[in-house]
């Protein structure tokens, strides 16, 4: 019997010695990972250079799924049949696929001598990206500064309301700073201008309220209030960060009640309420929206029609509206900026389902190293940029096939990257992560208009018609606060969400003589959800935040 038990035992180790270089030489095998993107793209071109070099290097092709529909639909389809790719980015509403298990933790994979670029890159951020388990299912896409504490952005990629640059020129470049003064110019832009130079209709002023990016319907009062973006609730962080749901409050009220004023003047389209995501970057594309509340990243895809049909004059300058004293009972100071912010609980997770999830992690730290990361920012050498005195530079024409979506398919990983871990801030040498922040490309390469446009407000950046961001408060920003975990909380927030998509509109377009009344009714609903579910929990997450990372 020991002979045998021997015997056995001499097969295993040798069958486990000759499995071991073959498992090592698996691991190269070309394989094909699936991936979701919670996002509306572009399939890449099947001769997209970047994507054939990864699969050069790493032996990985791609299957892209991108999102068609509405999100928290789409992911609530795939989490009842547990449809899972390999790489889930869920987006804006990633905690689903987190409280659904359909994510891995990433911990086990990761540690200063695995993976020494991701851990370099999370480290200063355990605190806040790690869940009381010690968990951690995605690795934050954006936020990551490194070599600078600043904001380093020359324009701003957050919240704001938007107007045509052209509207400012033609109003001889007005200092906009209030809601009024806001509104005023689009009313006497479009009264002066009812058509584009190409005979399309004006339209004033555009709400999406498309799934998670109604945001532009509902987040416009924290940033009249003076404050930057919380998501759902402002924070008084001078008051014992006394939270609340904005949109309900007294001081909201000014903001829905001039909204209702734009849509029976005719300067807020009908159908602004119901257009879907694409309808509504079509609708930027063609230049006839003269302004809007969104964020500048939302809107990119827009903005890159706009400058490559060089239509220069009808992209957009964010401007940091706020309220008087009057309309918010206190005086106000603009605080649209914020401190740089990881973005928690945003990019990538690796799925459940997914086979190989230590290979996908390592591609992830080899796609952090400096060589790739400048490839993934700034593309080949010699054919996307060129050094020059050891600064990274481009041509004009080089920044407009950057910005072109065509171009972006063939010659660009983003459909794919943007939803990875990337470096942010400076290289070690100096130069920026981000050419659009490298001073070379965006000062010496702008475009004339936009030279033009700057120079009539003495400004160099459209980031300086902001306030200097405010240090980040030690929860950091609450709309990262994870509401899935608490079902009370959960169902009022899913609850008030859909309450206002569905009655703000009302609100909007109802009788001005009935105004009043609707927006009690609005407000009525709203408390009666109710609502102290959702803002106690959030406050009471905000002060563990504050006690954990103060």
């Amino acid at each position: 019997m020991r002979k045998l038990v021997s015997l056995f035992m001499a097969l295993v180790m040798l069958a486990t010695v000759i499995a071991i270089p073959a498992m090592a030489d698996s691991a190269q095998d070309p394989i094909t990972v699936s991936v979701f993107i919670g996002d509306p793209r572009d399939q890449p071109a099947s001769d997209n250079k970047i994507f054939k070099k990864i699969e050069e290097e790493f032996g990985l092709k791609f299957e892209f799924e991108f999102l068609a529909g509405d999100l928290d639909e789409t992911l609530g389809v795939k989490i009842a049949g547990q449809d899972y790719a390999d790489l889930m980015d869920g987006g804006n509403s990633a905690e689903k696929l987190i409280s659904a298990g359909a994510l891995i933790d990433l911990m086990p994979y990761i540690s200063e001598e695995k993976t020494p670029n991701i851990y370099n890159y999370i480290q200063p951020y355990l605190k806040r990206l790690l869940n009381d388990k010690g968990q951690l299912f995605i690795i934050p896409n954006y936020g990551r500064y490194y070599n600078t504490e600043e904001y380093g952005m020359n324009y701003v990629n957050g919240p704001a309301f938007f107007l045509q640059k052209k509207v400012l020129a033609w109003a001889g470049y007005p200092v906009i700073k209030t809601m009024d003064e806001y509104f005023d110019i689009i009313e006497k832009y479009v009264a002066a201008n009812p058509t584009n130079d190409k005979g399309q209709a004006n339209e004033g002023f555009a709400i999406l309220c498309d799934s998670w990016r109604a945001f532009c319907l509902f987040n416009p009062v924290q940033h009249l209030m003076g404050r930057p973006n919380d998501g759902d609730v402002i924070v008084d962080i001078d008051n014992n960060y006394k939270t609340e749901a904005y949109v309900i409050q007294d001081y909201a009220k000014p903001y829905y009640k001039k909204l209702n004023e734009l849509y029976h003047k005719g300067l807020i389209s009908q159908d602004t309420f119901v257009m879907n995501y694409d309808q509504y970057i079509a609708k930027l594309s063609s230049g006839t929206v003269v302004g809007m509340f969104d964020q500048t990243w939302d809107f990119q895809t827009a903005t890159d029609a706009l400058t490559a049909a060089e239509m220069f004059d009808s992209t957009y300058q964010g401007l940091p509206i706020v309220y008087t004293e009057a309309e918010a009972g206190k005086p106000i100071t603009e605080h649209y900026l914020n401190g740089t912010v990881i973005n928690v609980n945003r990019g990538f997770g690796i799925s459940v389902n997914c086979q190989y999830p230590e290979r996908l992690v390592q591609f992830m730290e080899k796609m952090l190293s400096d060589d790739w990361q400048k490839i993934v920012w700034w593309g080949i050498e010699g054919e996307d940029y060129s050094v020059e005195n050891g600064r990274m530079v481009r041509t004009y024409d080089q920044i407009q096939d950057a910005a072109n979506a065509v171009w972006k398919n063939a010659n660009s990983a983003y459909v794919l990257t943007n939803s990875m871990p990337k470096k942010q801030g400076k290289m070690d040498d100096g130069n920026s992560w981000d050419p659009a922040v490298q001073p070379e490309n965006y000062y010496l390469q702008m475009n004339d208009y936009d030279k033009d446009f700057l120079a009539h407000y003495n400004m160099k950046r459209p980031l300086d018609f902001f306030n200097k961001p405010i240090t980040l408060a030690p929860y950091g920003e609450a709309w990262q606060i994870d509401v899935t975990v608490d079902q009370a909380a959960n169902d009022a927030k899913a609850a008030f969400q859909d309450t206002e998509r569905k009655m703000l509109p009302q609100v909007i377009m109802c009788d001005a003589s009935e105004f009043d009344a609707t927006w009690q009714k609005f407000v009525d609903s709203v408390n009666a959800i109710p609502i102290s579910d959702f803002v106690d929990f959030m406050q009471q997450q905000i002060l563990d935040l504050v006690a954990k990372n103060s």
